[in-house]
């Protein structure tokens, strides 16, 4: 099938903006707590009613600063409460939103807040902060920067003690549907990032047909979801605003280490994640059960979860025999496993890399059924989905309700809607070479099969041509790759040469138990590892899985492991953990070298 849509679901205000929804909720859910915000160690529940207030109050005083309607205004913080209620008082002001990673470095800082023209920054730590003032003599636009951790907040409140609430309506009437709410600047994997222009309409039309096709899942006074994933990132400040469109309760947690215990304190019945966190749930757990000499338990189960689930898309569906197999395995290790993500989600949305179909069938062989969707910054989030009740493990879904998927001829995924971006900010030539005839060129290579599910096959320019001729798309193999607990990052090598390679990192937060259970001594690095004969026949163990995903003509021959990992910090990985291929490749050119010598 070369194109596929759905009929929207949801009808987007021609004349309203974000910050209807807080209205709407204190109006006609007063009483409903719609976030759950963390003080002293404890979850508190914010009402509609005074999250409103508080979101007031903060616009007030960045009216009071000077902010004006349009002005952009720089966001830096890791996940927490502030920074939903500054996102929505930023709009309450007539303002731009303009997020910033809290991982950015300064030259990264300076280039956002300088093209987007920030006249104001609220920044988390003094961290944060420090990084601004570093470049702040080349942002001479900038009048303000007020610290999340410096009573911020509170500095905003008392700002704007004198601001009418007859401005507040005013200034939270002005944007319509097609004014910018925010600049999302891209990862950068091939240069500096671009501002992508996201509209009010952009987010009513994500969110509100997400929400709609999703309903089962979103139950006011009921459902919950706790985000865990950067706001500055597109797909976080997705569940941010469905949660809030919904209304359902959201709750945020700054660090991803304490994830287990907010998430059994928390208990939401939503998750949204990304791939590697449920990897490294099954990895855990797999690993804590061989630990206990639970370890061919633990397989089994995982076995028969996948079997029951691959059983549920047949006409007959599981045997009783299956049946009775993974009632058992229920009480005995799914239940426990669902404990660990809070014991009420039933649900997770996932995106940004596949799963993989091994994982989705266990996943929902355990009674928690991941459902992988696909998308961009410059689609506003995802722009396909699994519906909840045709799921198709393997693909990420159909398109979302009112947009339209195409592939061109050359097999690129196209995508149609109200939910894609205006523009580039301040780069014309950008916008005009993504957006023809109003269709965004999203650089992926998918095929839609004949009930509109779309499956992405790789990136353009990410495809390898080996010298034997033979085209591949590195992303199917280092998926598979990555999902052994021992492997941080996979990257596929081999353009223009003679077969296929890959550089392999290993996960340091998993290498300890590892070591322990191979008679390693205690604290050794994976630099003195990285030839010994049991890491590498390890290793080979995940390459041998990989493989088996692809043709022999794809498969990898040989591979390096690597004493370093790929970071943010080292600057090998984008904010959004996406690889910056061509600078990994330039920085071990000579591991790489080595993989074809002899």
């Amino acid at each position: 099938m070369r194109e596929f849509s759905l009929p929207a679901l949801y009808e987007v205000p021609a004349d309203g903006n974000l910050t209807d929804l807080i209205r709407r909720n204190a109006a006609q859910h007063p009483d409903v707590a719609v976030v759950g915000r963390k003080i002293d160690d404890r979850w508190e529940d914010v009402t509609a009613t005074a999250f409103l207030a508080e979101v007031r109050a903060a616009a007030k005083g960045l009216i009071a600063a000077g902010v004006e309607p349009g002005d952009r205004v720089g966001l830096m913080s890791r996940t927490r409460y502030e920074w939903t209620l500054l996102d929505f008082a930023i709009w309450s002001a007539g303002g731009v939103t303009v997020p910033v990673y809290e991982t950015s470095s300064p030259e990264q800082v300076q280039w956002i807040l300088s093209d987007s023209g920030a006249v104001a920054a609220l920044v988390e730590t003094g961290v944060h902060e420090a990084a601004v003032e570093a470049v702040r003599d080349t942002l001479p636009g900038l009048k303000h920067v007020w610290r999340i951790e410096g009573d911020a907040i509170g500095t905003l409140r008392k700002l704007g003690e004198d601001v009418s609430e007859e401005k507040v309506d005013e200034r939270s009437s002005i944007a319509h549907a097609d004014s910018p709410a925010t600049i999302v600047y891209t990862s950068g994997t091939t240069g500096r990032p671009k501002g992508c222009v996201l509209s009010h309409r952009s987010f009513f039309a994500e969110c509100g047909n997400a929400v709609a096709r999703l309903k089962p899942i979103f139950h006011t006074g009921e459902s919950s979801v706790l985000l865990f994933l950067p706001e500055a990132h597109v797909f976080g400040r997705l569940v941010e605003i469905a949660a809030v469109l919904a209304p359902i309760k959201l709750g945020h947690v700054p660090d991803v280490k304490s994830l287990t215990d907010e998430l059994a304190a928390f208990r939401p019945t939503l998750v949204l994640g990304v791939p590697r966190v449920f990897e490294k749930v099954y990895n855990s757990a797999r690993a804590k059960a061989q630990s206990e000499g639970k370890g061919k338990i633990f397989d089994k189960a995982a076995d028969t979860a996948i079997e029951y689930s691959k059983a549920l898309d047949t006409p007959g569906g599981p045997s009783f025999g299956l049946r009775f197999k993974h009632k058992v395995f229920d009480r005995l290790v799914y239940s426990k496993l669902r404990a660990v993500l809070g014991g009420r989600a039933t649900h997770a949305i996932s995106g940004g890399a596949p799963l993989g179909e091994r994982l989705g069938h266990f996943y929902r062989g355990i009674g928690f059924t991941v459902l992988e969707g696909y998308g961009l910054t410059e689609s506003c989030a995802a722009t396909t989905f699994n519906p909840w009740d045709r799921q198709k493990i393997g693909s990420v879904g159909q398109p979302m309700p009112g947009t339209v998927v195409r592939i061109a001829d050359d097999g690129e995924v196209l995508l149609h809607g109200e939910h894609l971006f205006t523009e580039y900010w301040n780069n014309e030539p950008a916008t005009a070479e993504a957006l023809s005839d109003g269709w965004f060129h999203t650089g992926d290579v998918g095929t839609l099969d004949e009930d509109g599910y779309l499956t992405i096959t790789g990136r353009k320019k990410e495809i390898i041509i080996t010298a034997g001729g033979k085209n591949v798309a590195p992303a199917v193999i280092e998926d598979r790759i990555r999902a052994h607990a021992l492997v941080a990052e996979c990257m596929v090598v081999g353009d223009g040469r003679p077969f296929v390679g890959a550089l392999v990192t290993v996960d340091e937060e998993f290498l300890p138990r590892w070591a322990a259970e191979h008679g390693k001594p205690e604290g050794v690095t994976v630099a003195e590892l990285r030839e010994d004969p049991d890491l590498l026949a390890e290793i080979q163990q995940a390459v041998d899985d990989g493989n088996a995903a692809v043709s022999k003509a794809e498969s990898i021959r040989k591979f390096r492991v690597l004493a370093t990992q790929f970071t943010e910090d080292s600057g090998h990985v984008t904010p959004s953990l996406k690889l910056k291929r061509n600078i990994v490749a330039k920085d071990f050119a000579s591991e790489i070298e080595a993989i074809y010598r002899g």
